[in-house]
């Protein structure tokens, strides 16, 4: 099977390259990107191909992309790729508006391709365990979860510039669409319940540098259909010099006990001499990995895969309430009309 990725915009690309090479019977035949020096720079890191126009890469047939362009540019290259009769695996969130999320929805179904969101933390170890929990019933009825899902600035984590991170054009939005897809998507798998209500309070508490045209931080509130709610801390508000981009955790309360997750405990951390900062090196699963083989095996057994384009809309509907309760101070109600 043969597999490529479109654009090299988002950092994850550099983790799903690895991904693909390490699956037996998968081809990673390259990458295509319309940003000359981009593509150029991480055809050399990667030692693989570049393609200069997406086109050209749709015309070498591979049987799967993994779309890691600026968020605005998700729809356009999923539908490219949709009438080739070519599988995708689109980077979160899903699109910039439910509008574009649908239309990604509707054009690989009328392919009969896979559509699959890029939400690895599904696939993590720990939050497995804690879906097995719930699932269990030993919590009892759920009443709430404080959940955070924080980071630094995304353009400090990485060795080449990604500014358009803080675009607003690009990005769609800044910490609020880039961290609350995760924590919703898992609470709605945990829950099997969808949100019914949002609250949100934005800001730029943090990096308030010029140029950065998007919130840096952000409170939300979530209430669900089965009467659980939820909060969600998604702020950048990692310092430059933290070891990693961020995290992810959950208190989840119910009335048989408490469950705490933190699946970016795995790991160990490394100070060197020369580094100008600590590292994480992680010793656990790795969900991404887990995540693209389960991309490849739906693609290759025609099937669903355990990530839909359907979740992935749906956590595009709730960002898109999150700003609209930002902008008019007030609860928005779901589904949006």
């Amino acid at each position: 099977m043969r597999f490529a990725i479109m654009s090299f915009a988002h950092l994850h690309a550099e983790a799903y390259i690895q991904n693909l090479r390490a699956i037996p019977g998968v081809e990673m035949i390259g990458f295509a990107d319309d940003d000359p020096d981009r593509g150029k720079h991480f055809a050399a890191l990667y030692d693989t191909r570049w393609f200069p126009s997406y086109e050209a890469l749709i015309a070498e047939k591979p049987d799967g992309v993994i779309i890691c362009a600026e968020n605005a540019r998700h729809r356009p290259l999923a539908e490219m790729a949709a009438a080739a009769g070519i599988s995708v695996l689109s980077e979160k969130p899903l699109a910039i508006t439910l509008a574009d999320a649908q239309a990604m929805v509707e054009a690989c179904q009328r392919a009969g391709v896979v559509l699959m969101t890029a939400f690895p933390m599904r696939f993590s170890a720990p939050v497995i365990e804690a879906k097995k929990v719930v699932d269990s019933g030993a919590l009892g009825t759920i009443y709430g979860c404080n959940a955070t899902n924080q980071g630094q600035l995304p353009r400090l984590h990485t060795a080449y510039p990604r500014d358009w991170f803080v675009d607003k054009v690009l990005a769609g939005g800044g910490a609020a669409a880039d961290h609350t897809v995760h924590v919703a998507d898992l609470l709605r798998w945990y829950f099997q319940s969808e949100v019914v209500e949002v609250y949100a309070e934005l800001n730029h508490i943090f990096y308030q540098e010029p140029g950065i045209e998007v919130e840096t931080g952000g409170l939300i509130m979530l209430s669900f259909a089965n009467g659980a709610f939820a909060t969600i801390d998604c702020s950048w508000s990692k310092p430059p010099h933290y070891p990693t981009w961020g995290g992810l955790t959950m208190e989840l309360v119910g009335e048989g006990g408490l469950l705490t997750l933190d699946p970016f405990r795995q790991v160990m951390t490394v100070y060197g001499k020369d580094a100008p900062r600590p590292r994480w090196a992680y010793w656990g699963s790795d969900p991404n990995q887990a995540m693209i083989d389960e991309f490849v095996a739906a693609v290759r057994d025609k099937r669903a895969p355990a990530i839909t384009g359907y979740d992935g809309y749906k956590a595009v509907e709730i960002v898109e309430a999150v700003y609209r309760s930002a902008e008019s101070r007030q609860p928005v109600r779901l589904p949006l009309s």
